[in-house]
């Protein structure tokens, strides 16, 4: 296989490296390539709205958020919260033991866990917004229209879908059908949850205002 670091000119740095070699390891090959294409697509969105790496954003950063952004669809980050918010305390734990710096770790924490956050994580930094660009546009092609066709083409050729949407709705419903603390209301995993007729609670809103103060006129 050739060097997909040389190929596709990514952010080359031990803990680039480090960082891809994990998500491979840690998880199955169609949610390792979804996070591959995910950078490869965010970027491409950055050049579309004439984002400069290393001028308007960081790409070292922006490469680590987007490779690990689904953590929390792990085995090994597979935690007590929604799948969001344990990959990217995972993500934030690989990073500062590796000597990342602080502010920048921050950065990837809040681009993995804003990252399915539509609404809110395209205002945030360049960082972020493109995380979730990418991920939008690889799951559900959200501004694919903005990815040149050579850069998709060859993204699809170097790392395959495998799976139906990247197999990742039978990942998170799966943590939910064990955990079902994983799928707050409101949540992406809370709709996923009732799309696919996993139990979770549905409180009703009308139910949850009236009970928050009793005896309060």
């Amino acid at each position: 296989m050739s060097d997909r670091f040389a190929e596709f000119s990514l952010p080359d740095t031990d803990l680039t490296r480090q960082a891809y070699d994990l998500v491979f390891a840690a998880g199955p090959a169609a949610l390792a390539h979804h996070c591959a294409r995910t950078y490869l697509f965010a970027r491409a969105i950055g050049e579309a709205r004439g984002l400069r790496p290393g001028a308007d954003y960081d790409d070292e950063t922006l490469f680590l958020a987007c490779v690990l952004h689904d953590l929390g669809l792990t085995e090994q980050g597979n935690g007590g919260s929604r799948f969001e918010v344990d990959g990217a305390d995972l993500a934030a734990g690989f990073l500062a033991g590796r000597g990342f710096d602080g502010e920048r770790t921050r950065v990837v924490w809040e681009a993995v866990a804003l990252h399915t956050s539509r609404g809110i994580a395209h205002r945030m930094r360049p960082e972020i917004a493109l995380t979730h660009a990418g991920t939008s546009a690889d799951v559900a092609g959200v501004d694919a229209d903005k990815i040149p066709g050579g850069v998709a083409g060859r993204a699809h050729a170097a790392f395959p879908r495998l799976e139906p949407g990247c197999g990742l709705a039978e990942i998170i419903v799966g943590q939910i059908a064990e955990n079902p603390a994983k799928a707050p209301l409101g949540s992406l995993p809370y709709e996923l949850a009732c799309q696919f007729g996993t139990a979770v609670p549905r409180p009703r809103w009308t139910d949850l205002t009236a009970a928050a103060w009793p005896g309060v006129a």
